[in-house]
């Protein structure tokens, strides 16, 4: 018997001899829930990075390329497209032509600088598209009428001519080679977006018809913010600080060609394979170029074109990305050079 005044030993129950309540898992478990609150700054600190980045690379682009007015040197002309649209460019250096096709939400200033690079040994058409700058934008659209309006451009220039597209204009470029017979004789296409497997989730099948509405409604800051949210998969806070900086309003104002753009990629950015088009039988010699550190779906869309098109090359630019025809123009126009100007 225990004797009265001795202390009842009550044994340790299972939860105090848990390892989590030893000393030393508590302190394992102080030590993993630091590591989660690491890594979840992380993450976020990697959110805020990407945003920034991409606010950076929109303002870099703006100031160094979106300037009004001329390129030193070019001579600014104009043409009327098949509609009666009127098609305004600039004109510059001597050779060979070569038609430069815009992305989207730009104008011929996004490609001013590449075409200052190619100058030195071509004649460069770098235009306005229909709808923007100071190009006119006759209703109803059509894809055709874009065609139409680059068709005009080879004609008032000598009427054979190379085309580089980049992006969205890569595809409308490829549009005007696969039924401009014998006008076109190379095609250079930089970056174009097609999805084709689940490496991006695919384009909303209702972009189109969201932005038209928008822009309807007046709301084409709006229009601008969904296609960049929504179709590029830029964060919104990244978008919200991007309105902020100069060329938000230049963009805005050229929210009503956003349909226009994802109308010439209707039915290739679906995630799934390509369907031929009338450029799978072209014959027109085809550079697809990608950039190395631009995302996977680039590559592999440019891979599966070009699987399907039997005069298309495919090439990756090393060190390059989707903003290279803005940034790094040079490393375009050397092998832009050497394709055009080189055997087939």
């Amino acid at each position: 018997m225990r004797a009265s005044g001795d202390p009842k030993v009550v044994p340790p129950t299972d939860r105090e001899n848990s390892p989590r309540n030893s000393p030393e898992g508590e302190n394992n478990e102080a030590a993993k829930n630091q590591k989660d609150g690491q890594r979840h700054i992380l993450r976020r600190v990697g959110i805020v990075l990407a945003g920034l980045l991409a606010v950076i690379i929109f303002t870099v682009c703006y100031l160094a390329l979106h300037i009004e007015g001329d390129a030193v040197g070019s001579v600014s002309k104009m043409t009327t497209s098949r509609d009666g649209t009127t098609i305004v460019y600039e004109q510059t250096g001597t050779g060979p032509v070569v038609v430069l096709v815009s992305a989207a939400l730009a104008d011929r200033g996004g490609t001013r600088r590449l075409a200052d690079r190619l100058a030195k040994d071509f004649t460069v058409v770098n235009y306005d598209r229909r709808g923007r700058g100071k190009s006119t934008d006759t209703q109803p659209y059509a894809v055709e009428r874009e065609v139409e309006d680059i068709e005009a451009l080879i004609d008032a220039t000598g009427g054979s001519a190379f085309l580089f597209g980049s992006s969205s204009g890569a595809v409308l470029a490829l549009e005007a080679a696969s039924k401009l017979d014998g006008k076109v004789k190379k095609l250079f296409m930089y970056e174009p977006p097609f999805i084709v497997d689940n490496s991006r989730p695919p384009m909303p099948d209702d972009l189109g018809k969201q932005t038209t509405k928008l822009v309807s409604a007046g709301r084409s800051g709006e229009a601008v913010k969904l296609f960049f949210t929504k179709g590029m998969g830029i964060p919104n806070f990244a978008v919200t600080l991007m309105r902020l900086m100069p060329g938000w309003s230049k963009m805005v104002g050229m929210a009503h060609t956003l349909p226009y753009d994802l109308a010439i990629l209707a039915g290739t950015q679906t995630g799934k394979p390509l369907v031929p088009g009338p450029w799978a039988s072209m014959t027109v010699p085809t550079l697809v170029m990608v950039g190395s550190r631009s995302e996977a779906f680039f590559h592999g869309g440019a891979k599966a074109f070009v699987s399907l098109c039997p005069y298309a090359q495919y090439r990756s630019l090393d060190g390059g990305n989707h903003g290279s025809v803005l940034l790094a123009p040079a490393s375009i126009a050397a092998p832009a050079k050497d394709f055009f100007l080189g055997g087939n």
